[in-house]
C-alpha cells in the first residue's frame, strides 16, 4: 500500500532531480542543514568511543567530510568512501582548512560502497547518518554489509546508523508553503527549505520525500531553486549482516529521535 501526502505528487516527483546531485542544493549546503540538525549531535563520540585509540576508520558516507575530520581531530586515520562527486570536492575543501598533523590523517576516495575493495582491513567500519537506508533493502545492502566484513578483522565493528521505521510510517501531513528550515547564509542570503511531497510504501519501506531548497536575497526575493528528492529504505538490518558474517554485538544506541546506531561484529 502506498500512502501519500502532498501537492501534484506525479509532476512533482517526476521533475525533482535526486539528492546530492551535481548542480543541485542539498550537497552545496549539506553543511547548512546539517548543522541545524539536533538529531546528529554526539555522533561523532559514539563512533569514537567504538574504535580503539588512535585507531583505523573506513567511513563508508563521507559526504562532506563532517565526522570525517571530527574524527581524524580526535587522533584516528580515516578513509572516507563517497559516490557522489559533489559532496567529496566540499569535502575535500574542508581537509585542506586543517592543520597539517590531522589533515594527514585522512583518505578521501570516490567510490560505491555497495562494491569497494581497498584490500586492507580497518579497525572500525561505521556507515553513519542513514547513508545506507539511501539505497534500496535488498542486494545493495547486502553488498554494503559484504564490503564492510571485507574490510574488517576478525572481532572488528560495524556501525550503521539507520532510521527507526515507526518513524518513518507515522509522519505527519505536509503542508507545501510551510517553511521547515530557514537558515542564513553570506551576505544576508537565506536558505529555506520546504516540504513539497512526501510519500510512504509498505513492504519495501519506502519513505519518498521531495523538498524545495530556496536562496533568498536579504529582502526575502527568491534567487534559487532547487526540488530534490530524498528516499529512505529500512528492513531490519541483521538479516543482512548475519550473511555477511557479522553478528549483533549490542542493543542499538539511540541516536537523535528517529533513528539508531546498530553496531554488528565481525564473528571469523
Amino acid at each position: 500500500m502506498i500512502r501519500r501526502n502532498g501537492a501534484r505528487t506525479s509532476v512533482t516527483m517526476a521533475k525533482a532531480k535526486p539528492y546530492y546531485a551535481e548542480g543541485g542544493l542539498s550537497a552545496l549546503y549539506y553543511d547548512v542543514v546539517t548543522a541545524a540538525d539536533a538529531r546528529l549531535r554526539g555522533d561523532e563520540a559514539i563512533y569514537c568511543g567504538l574504535a580503539p585509540a588512535s585507531g583505523s576508520i573506513l567511513e563508508l558516507g563521507a559526504g562532506t567530510g563532517r565526522l570525517t575530520c571530527e574524527l581524524a581531530a580526535r587522533g584516528h586515520a580515516v578513509t572516507g568512501v563517497d559516490i557522489a562527486a559533489a559532496m567529496l570536492t566540499q569535502a575535500r575543501a574542508r581537509v585542506a582548512g586543517l592543520e597539517p598533523e590531522v589533515a594527514m590523517r585522512i583518505t578521501l576516495r570516490l567510490g560505491d560502497m555497495t562494491a569497494l575493495d581497498l584490500r586492507r582491513t580497518f579497525d572500525l567500519a561505521i556507515c553513519p547518518y542513514h547513508t545506507l537506508a539511501h539505497i534500496p533493502a535488498g542486494a545493495a545492502w547486502r553488498n554494503t554489509f559484504a564490503t564492510a566484513a571485507r574490510h574488517l578483522p576478525p572481532g572488528g565493528l560495524f556501525a550503521v546508523h539507520l532510521p527507526r521505521l515507526e518513524v518513518m510510517r507515522s509522519l505527519p501531513a505536509i503542508d507545501p508553503s510551510a517553511m521547515v528550515m530557514d537558515r542564513p547564509l553570506e551576505d544576508g542570503r537565506r536558505l529555506r527549505l520546504y516540504v513539497r511531497d512526501r510519500s510512504f510504501r509498505d513492504g519495501i519501506n519506502r519513505l519518498e520525500q521531495v523538498l524545495d531548497y530556496v536562496i533568498v536575497d536579504p529582502r526575502g526575493a527568491e534567487l534559487q531553486r532547487s526540488s530534490e528528492r530524498l528516499v529512505y529504505f529500512m528492513q531490519d538490518p541483521v538479516p543482512f549482516a548475519e550473511s555477511a558474517g557479522l553478528a549483533l554485538d549490542r542493543d542499538p544506541i539511540g541516536q537523535g529521535d528517529d533513528g539508531d546506531i546498530w553496531v554488528f561484529r565481525k564473528t571469523s
